[in-house]
């Protein structure tokens, strides 16, 4: 079978939907790995002593693969540490967050499954920085 005819897209062979793009945002930043139709795959990496945002997603659930550092994930009404090797399931309409408690980079794989993939499927309850 040939990468493009996994037809990530349409029209899009495989090595086009890994494109590699990525973003700073206050707490550290994420790669994009891969964007298809049907998933999202990007890399998170999360600055010591720094957290994402308390939020939900609607249209999408993530799998998260702590492949570095020490840190602890908000699921619901739960605490849960985490640390390189462990793994996080967050179903959809699940309040969750990510927070860095070591010295070093927190790095994790992130994997989206769901309807919508973009950035406004984030509902915010509470944030460092103040964004709505």
């Amino acid at each position: 079978m040939s990468p493009s005819s996994l037809n990530p897209k349409a029209g899009e062979s495989i090595e086009q939907a890994f494109t590699q793009e990525g973003e700073h945002r206050p707490w550290g930043n994420y790669l994009i790995l891969g964007d298809t139709d049907h998933y999202k795959c990007k890399q998170l990496q999360v600055l010591p002593g720094q957290r994402l945002s308390l939020q939900m997603h609607y249209h999408r659930e993530e799998h998260w693969i702590v492949t570095r550092g020490l840190g602890t994930v908000t699921l619901g009404d739960k605490l849960i540490p985490i640390e390189a090797g462990k793994t996080v399931h967050i179903p959809k309409k699940t309040k969750h967050r990510l927070e860095n408690i070591g010295d070093d980079v927190l790095e994790l794989i992130e994997i989206q499954l769901g309807e919508s993939f973009d950035e406004d499927d984030i509902v915010r309850f509470d944030d460092d920085y103040n964004r709505a």
